[in-house]
């Protein structure tokens, strides 16, 4: 992009600097939580042995899930906004059975281990700024629960089971700021714990004597469907944000005459001594105003500078640039 140069006194701008009060600097904040409730479906196996009215096994299952913990949080500065999702979409156990039957009827608890994948993601964006952060794992941990099923054919077992699960913690923190005290921060949990019920139906493969020790020893296998809640999740959001106004900026300074007509200027806010080259928000109205937002918090205009392919900087960093190296 070429540049014309001038150096010339920007007084019809930095007329208005003298009705900015003292610093701005626009602070926001939030949090939020949530649980989730979502279906479940999948397919399990085991095997049953059985002495007398006694029956244990082990069983493993596999399942699939959208337990999805979502916020949307407006933060109070008025111009930020949060999304955070977590999500467990599968799961499976390894669990091991011990029960008590009479007859067609089986009560058993279970336990064993857990793992499941477990996904978490957050952004925040302001006008011009951008967050976003997520993280994704497979995670191990236990399951705990028990049920109650039925013979109701010499092959066909149907039941209902309920599971709690806890799979552990997942956690993500970040920031980002960009040239000034413009930033965006963000942290999110969550706690990948979560309870199940279902109803099944499954296929006994009998070995052959298995009647004589009472019907329920043997090799299984079905599928299940049912529902799950829980996974909390929780976050928290901070902003900070610096508005590009002409109203907040003195001993303006035009420096440079871009092609497309917009001004750079050299500049301070009105709160600080440091020099700074940028643009002027009224400027870009007339020019970019796809460029430019006016914050409904404090009335101020922020410039996206992305928008512009440009970048704002101090005044060392432009002189820098101006030998020669490409801004």
């Amino acid at each position: 992009m070429k540049i014309k140069f001038a150096i010339v006194f920007g007084a019809s701008l930095a007329m208005f600097a003298s009705s900015a009060s003292a610093q701005i600097l626009v602070t926001g904040s939030g949090a939020n939580s949530a649980s989730a409730r979502s279906w479940v479906g999948g397919a399990h196996a085991g095997y049953n042995w059985q002495s007398n009215s006694w029956v244990y096994g082990v069983e493993t299952d596999l399942s699939a899930t959208h337990l999805n913990s979502a916020m949307n949080t407006a933060l109070t500065d008025g111009i930020t906004t949060a999304n955070t999702n977590a999500d467990v979409d599968w799961y499976g156990t390894l669990r091991g059975r011990l029960g008590w039957t009479q007859g067609p009827v089986l009560l058993y608890g279970s336990g064993g281990l857990a793992y499941g994948r477990v996904d978490l993601n957050s952004s925040m964006s302001m006008p011009g700024l951008t967050l976003n952060t997520q993280t994704s794992s497979v995670k191990t941990g236990w399951v705990a629960g028990g049920g109650l099923d039925y013979l109701w054919l010499p092959n066909v077992i149907v039941g209902v089971q309920y599971q709690y699960v806890d799979l552990g913690s997942v956690n993500l923190a970040s920031s980002i700021t960009v040239f000034g005290p413009t930033s965006l921060t963000q942290s999110a949990n969550a706690h990948a714990k979560f309870q199940v019920v279902t109803a099944g139906i499954s296929w006994l493969f009998s070995p052959a004597g298995s009647h004589a020790h009472g019907g329920w020893q043997g090799l299984y296998a079905g599928g299940q469907i049912g529902g799950a809640w829980g996974n909390d999740a929780s976050a928290g959001y901070s902003s900070v944000s610096q508005p590009s106004d002409v109203r907040l900026k003195r001993d303006v300074v035009l420096i440079a005459r871009l092609d497309n007509g917009l001004g750079l200027y050299r500049y301070r806010y009105v709160w600080s001594d440091a020099v700074y080259v940028g643009v002027m928000a009224q400027e870009v109205a007339l020019l970019r105003p796809d460029a430019v937002v006016r914050d409904t918090f404090d009335d101020y205009l922020r410039v996206d500078y992305s928008r512009l392919g440009l970048k704002l900087m101090r005044w060392p960093q432009w002189e820098a640039a101006s030998k020669g190296e490409r801004i």
